[in-house]
């Protein structure tokens, strides 16, 4: 049975490539609303679930594994092995997205029922592991509940509304379920790790524990908050919210911003990812209270449509979050191969200089890469106030856009490759 087994890191290249399905599938969509061709509607269902259940769900759960056999020092036990849980977990993903593109809801339902069983499966594990921590200066703990009591409620709410339990409350039910699962889940969850990484990354200490303390008792009360905004509807209390939640945010970036200038260190392809996610969290932060404020009946300044929406979503979804992936990835598959390979720890050094040497390669090209594609994302929305959709101008900033993205995906995704293929040299 030792040939049939899983480790977090088979989680974590699978969670990776169902990014990739989903960058490829929103790469289609882009290209056929600029030209105009129709699509059909559910390619978008299956690249938003594909990228959250199949991608940062997945890639969630690796590192929790990766994390609990680290603190373990069991990393070859026989509980390390995770087949059961990562087939389950791939195939209601596999049933979640077919559903969607046979329009057959029940499958979705069926599929979401599973997904929250193994989300449950693993609940005792991530709060045993938040409660080893808490002790710790700036524990992320509170944060780490926090996102996965969200996680469980948002997805309760999309089984609801796969079977239609709440019809009459659709579009409240549908703003809530996306919220809930971006900001109460994904977005807490990585900034709680951000916390917890980057001063590793950077051999540092946190600038300030206080502050982020502060800022991690703040950012669940404000989301639940905001979202109850969602609910009741109340433009004036999320925008208020929102104000606080951008201070809270603000706060949090320059923890880390002193926190990387106090390390003296130049940085490397994980902490360059993971700062620059740090800006693009702030920027949709901010973002997001415009985007209220020119809601305001009385006060529309500028028209907002449905690519406008998709830029802004996607500044935090490639911006923040995938940047954020792109970083952990560049720091935990070294560290994880280096600790799995070479059972010397004299030795898993030079092992590890090798395999970060590799992912620190050309990364200019690739951050640089990353975050202009998804900056003129955003251009190519502003410019649809100017020009049409069939203007030349649109369609050239529209493959611009396209070719940054997938050149920088498409470089990282060779050097993870070329990582977890190279052995230790003599």
């Amino acid at each position: 049975m030792s040939r049939f087994s899983c480790r977090p890191l088979g989680f974590l290249v699978t969670g990776f490539s169902w990014l990739l399905l989903a960058a490829l599938a929103g790469f289609t969509i882009l290209i056929g609303w600029i030209h105009g061709t129709p699509l059909p509607s559910w390619l978008k269902l299956v690249h938003v679930h594909a990228a959250l259940i199949g991608g940062i769900l997945q890639l969630m759960v690796g590192g929790l594994l990766a994390s609990q056999s680290h603190s373990a020092q069991g990393d070859r036990t026989p509980s390390d092995s995770h087949l059961l849980l990562f087939v389950t977990l791939n195939a209601a993903t596999a049933a979640l997205l077919m559903g969607f593109g046979l329009g057959n809801m029940r499958i979705v339902g069926l599929a979401g029922i599973v997904v929250i069983g193994v989300a449950l499966s693993l609940a005792s594990t991530a709060w045993q592991y938040t409660r080893q921590h808490r002790a710790e200066p700036a524990s992320s703990s509170w944060l780490y509940r926090f996102s996965l009591l969200a996680l469980l409620a948002g997805l309760g709410l999309g089984d609801a509304m796969a079977f239609r339990f709440m019809p009459e409350f659709y579009a409240h039910a549908r703003l809530l379920h996306l919220h809930i699962i971006l900001l109460g889940f994904v977005t807490l969850a990585i900034i709680g790790l951000t916390h917890r990484l980057l001063p590793i990354i950077l051999h540092a200490e946190l600038y300030s524990p206080r502050l982020a303390t502060l800022v991690m008792r703040l950012l669940p009360v404000g989301f639940a908050v905001l979202i109850g905004g969602f609910i009741t509807s109340s433009l004036q209390l999320e925008l208020a919210v929102g104000g606080l939640l951008v201070i809270s945010i603000g706060l949090y970036a320059y923890n880390l911003l002193r926190t990387w200038i106090g390390s003296g260190q130049r940085g490397n392809a994980a902490s360059d990812h993971l700062l620059v996610a740090t800006f693009f969290l702030v920027l949709t932060m901010i973002m997001g209270v415009l985007i209220g404020a020119n809601a305001f009946p009385q006060l529309p300044i500028l028209p907002f449509g449905s690519l406008h929406l998709a830029a802004y979503t996607h500044m935090a979804l490639i911006g923040f979050i995938l940047q954020t992936v792109v970083g952990a990835l560049s720091y935990g598959i070294p560290e994880m191969l280096a600790t799995s390979r070479v059972p010397s720890k004299k030795k898993q050094g030079l092992y590890r200089e090798q395999l970060t040497a590799i992912m620190n390669r050309w990364r200019t090209v690739q951050l640089t890469g990353l975050s202009l594609g998804t900056m003129s994302f955003g251009l190519l929305a502003a410019m649809t106030w100017n020009f049409s959709l069939t203007s030349l101008s649109i369609q050239i900033a529209t493959w611009i856009t396209v070719g940054l993205l997938l050149g920088s995906l498409t470089l990282f995704t060779a050097k993870l490759a070329w990582v977890v293929r190279a052995r230790p040299s003599n």
